[in-house]
């Protein structure tokens, strides 16, 4: 358990609870720490699906900013690569996973949402990619994650201009997928995860990755790494499950085992 991440199990959901006040800023100590979390919910078995929370006030807003003052180029350069890699570490879980959003999700909080399968905001959430602001880009991730979700020209307004997007635009464009009171967010975010929970784990696996590496490649390629992970099913426990209760007992009714 990290000083500024953790990682609590309850019922087959991972939280990674982000405790960092008042802002959760994501200085470089706490976005090693999201990286060993994400790593420790991949490996542990009895997470089937994660949450990513910041708390009932705010989701993350953004980098220390102090911190990335003081840094030169040279400092930025070394640093960066381990940036990207600590975020994608979240993209990479092969668990379904949600951002349950509260307050702000900006910078690189926004950056970290989007790392996420599903995003569950407050109706008092604000969400952006304000870099430009302070004469940066997004760097954890955000100019290819939001092109990739909003379409090129939608998440060009958001970086170009930084503003500030509210849960009822968000949800109108896509950039989250449920909007709830404030007080339900994070137990909406485990609704929308807990159906996973006993489900067949190395068939979500292979979903994920299937869609997530397609969209990286060409239709042709994408068809490949698909045939490739449908086919690798054939050899695990659930899909003999899954068939044998399918035909015996209709569908919806396996009990699968998880490997």
């Amino acid at each position: 358990m990290g000083e500024f991440v953790r990682l609590d199990v309850e019922a087959g959901i991972g939280t990674m609870r982000l405790d960092r006040p008042p802002m959760n800023a994501l200085h470089a100590a706490m976005q090693e720490e999201i990286r060993a979390a994400a790593a420790e919910a991949s490996a542990r078995a009895d997470v089937h699906a994660v949450v990513v929370y910041g708390g009932e006030k705010v989701f993350a807003a953004g980098a220390d900013v102090k911190e990335m003052r003081a840094m030169s180029y040279t400092d930025m350069a070394e640093r960066s690569g381990a940036l990207q890699s600590a975020f994608s570490a979240v993209a990479a879980v092969g668990k379904p996973t949600v951002a349950a959003i509260t307050g702000y999700a900006l910078g690189g909080g926004c950056e970290l949402a989007l790392c996420c399968d599903f995003r569950v905001a407050a109706e008092d959430a604000r969400l952006g990619q304000p870099e430009i602001l302070l004469g940066l880009i997004p760097g954890a991730g955000g100019t290819q994650r939001l092109a990739r979700l909003l379409g090129p020209a939608r998440a060009k307004d958001l970086i170009f201009t930084g503003r500030f997007v509210d849960a009822a635009e968000a949800l109108a464009i896509g950039l989250v997928d449920d909007v709830v009171a404030p007080g339900e967010v994070y137990a909406a975010a485990r609704r929308r995860v807990e159906r996973y929970v006993g489900g067949p784990t190395q068939a979500l696996r292979a979903a994920k990755a299937a869609v997530d590496r397609g969209l990286d490649v060409d239709l042709a390629t994408g068809l490949e790494i698909e045939r490739a992970l449908f086919s690798g099913l054939f050899a695990t426990r659930d899909r003999e499950i899954g068939m044998t209760s399918f035909v015996e007992e209709g569908p919806g009714k396996a009990r699968f085992e998880g490997r």
